[in-house]
């Protein structure tokens, strides 16, 4: 099978294109933005206006998109161009050479809005992305959807928890955003794993999942993940919630949420 991986020189890339380059199961190729010293990691800007890597596309069976724009801070220029542009002319030219699958790399940051409430967070869940990446997530989910249903490409979006470049990836109360940021923790090893699960799966037109570790006391259902493409997490890590941690969560909440809320209600008043 051949495994055609976007972002291939980055962060999660990177070990995503090792590991299925010492499968021999595999045949991997890569692109990314940047020059990347591997001779099989083609250097493109999927967002730029010109046709140079279409033909890295011929005869791949499955794109692993991973490019993109990965900050939650992103301006949304940047999204605009990196993520959607990129993403809308990737699903166009797949399509058109046969591609049989696009894996997306999602983000969690689509329920962006549900950091403070006790929703469940699953595939049923509304999305309430409140940036600009965030957004840019949805578009990339929703045109996926679009190509599944009109022009029978296979699109599987994994909404990626938290894979660490800093700390091993290691759980622990060092990470930011305090539960919400422990409980979406995705070890290297989950990770890999369900990649390539989706890489693998079987008669799956759309989906949208989510792919933490099975971390206990989690908000994210992965359930589905595992039905739907065989996810088998071995990793996971219970939330570390130290009264610091707490006393900065308490004030994210009162001034992210709870102020925005009370005014949003007072004005509606008007």
């Amino acid at each position: 099978m051949h495994v055609l991986i976007t972002g291939a020189g980055g962060h999660l890339g990177r070990k995503l294109f090792d590991a299925l380059e010492s499968d021999p199961a595999y045949e991997v190729s890569g692109i990314d933005i940047r020059p990347v010293d591997h001779p099989n990691i083609h250097k493109a800007d999927l967002s730029a206006h010109t046709t140079s890597w279409i033909d890295l596309l011929k005869d791949v069976d499955v794109i692993v998109h991973l490019a993109g724009d990965r900050e939650p801070a992103a301006t949304w220029p940047s999204a605009i161009k990196h993520n959607m542009d990129a993403t809308l002319s990737l699903y166009h030219h797949a399509a058109a050479q046969g591609v049989g699958r696009v894996v997306l790399a999602s983000s969690n940051w689509i329920h962006g809005d549900k950091r403070f409430t006790h929703d469940a967070l699953n595939s049923a869940t509304p999305p309430g992305p409140v940036n600009a990446y965030g957004m840019s997530k949805l578009f990339c989910e929703r045109t996926g959807a679009y190509f599944a249903a009109h022009h029978g490409l296979s699109v599987i979006c994994l909404r990626i928890g938290w894979t660490q470049w800093t700390h091993d990836n290691q759980p622990g109360s060092h990470m930011a955003m305090g539960r919400w940021g422990q409980e979406m923790w995705l070890s290297d090893r989950d990770f890999l794993s369900g990649m390539r699960a989706a890489i693998d799966a079987k008669d799956v037109s759309f989906a949208a999942l989510n792919l933490m570790s099975d971390n206990p006391g989690m908000r994210w259902d992965i359930e589905k993940t595992r039905q739907l493409i065989g996810y088998d997490p071995q990793d996971g890590s219970p939330a570390k919630i130290s009264p610091t941690i707490a006393l900065k969560s308490a004030m994210k909440e009162f001034f992210s949420f709870r102020v925005p809320r009370f005014f949003e209600t007072r004005l509606s008043d008007w």
